[in-house]
């Protein structure tokens, strides 16, 4: 009695082990997922008060691959801020989620240097301290796919840059066509992750990029994996340890 047993103590651990090999294939597809290099922004999460320069959102490092998504109303702006050095190349650009009604909204880029700040200048229009940088392209715009959150967005305006001279630099996305919508605001280029970011920034990144789109249906589902991933290995110990407990029982 005591050989058949230990023989279903040992088929526990078998079906133990298989379902943590399950785990661990899905843990390394999804690894594989997040850590594309078509996916290179970290997410920049915010309270959405940056609506003026006193409260600008700090961009950490204007060299980093960033990403922040925004939703904007009609004659709104957001404020964003970052410190440069003379000489340091400058890109940022902006993608909108093609989402129906969104077709043809663009808010515009302004950059902000610090004589601007420095000097009151209060005319936005003025091209010594600020640079326009509005969607001159066609509607609804170059499409592209991004398989990490995937997502499919419209291509608007880039900036490609040299930074002026060192200071406090900040960037405004407005809108000037009373319109409203959603935009996503890249800024730099050097991608950025380490091996952390895997259980961090990344699952975090695609919940927030799932919301930014109100694609609630794969967040649904996801859990509804997650949940059967966690109860596979317990429905089946459970039954292992029940039938263990039934054969005990008879050979009594």
């Amino acid at each position: 009695m005591l050989t058949k047993k230990r023989s279903s103590e040992v088929n526990i651990l078998i079906s133990i082990k298989n379902c943590m090999k399950l785990i661990l294939v899905l843990v390394i597809a999804l690894s594989i997922i997040v850590t594309s290099p078509a996916y290179g922004h970290k997410l920049i999460s915010h309270d959405d008060n940056h609506r003026s320069f006193d409260m600008a959102l700090p961009i950490p490092d204007h060299t980093i691959s960033w990403a922040i998504y925004e939703n904007l109303g009609a004659n709104e702006a957001k404020y964003y801020s970052f410190e440069a050095k003379k000489g340091d190349s400058f890109y940022a650009s902006i993608v909108i989620p093609k989402i129906q009604g969104l077709e043809e909204y663009a808010p515009t880029i302004v950059l902000v240097d610090p004589r601007f700040i420095q000097e009151e200048i209060v005319n936005m229009e003025s091209q010594l301290a600020t640079e326009k940088y509005p969607y001159e392209g066609e509607y609804p715009g170059k499409e592209f796919y991004e398989p990490f959150g995937q997502v499919t967005y419209w291509e608007r305006q880039e900036i490609k840059t040299e930074i002026p001279g060192d200071g406090k630099y900040y960037i405004i996305v407005m809108d000037e066509r009373n319109q409203s919508g959603k935009y996503s605001l890249a800024v730099g280029t050097i991608e950025d992750f380490s091996g952390g970011d895997f259980f961090t920034v990344l699952p975090k990144a695609w919940f927030d990029t799932k919301i930014f789109v109100n694609d609630y249906t794969s967040i649904l589902i996801f859990f509804v994996v997650l949940s059967s991933i966690i109860a596979i290995p317990i429905f089946v110990i459970k039954k292992r340890r029940q039938k263990l407990i039934v054969t005990s029982n008879k050979r009594d």
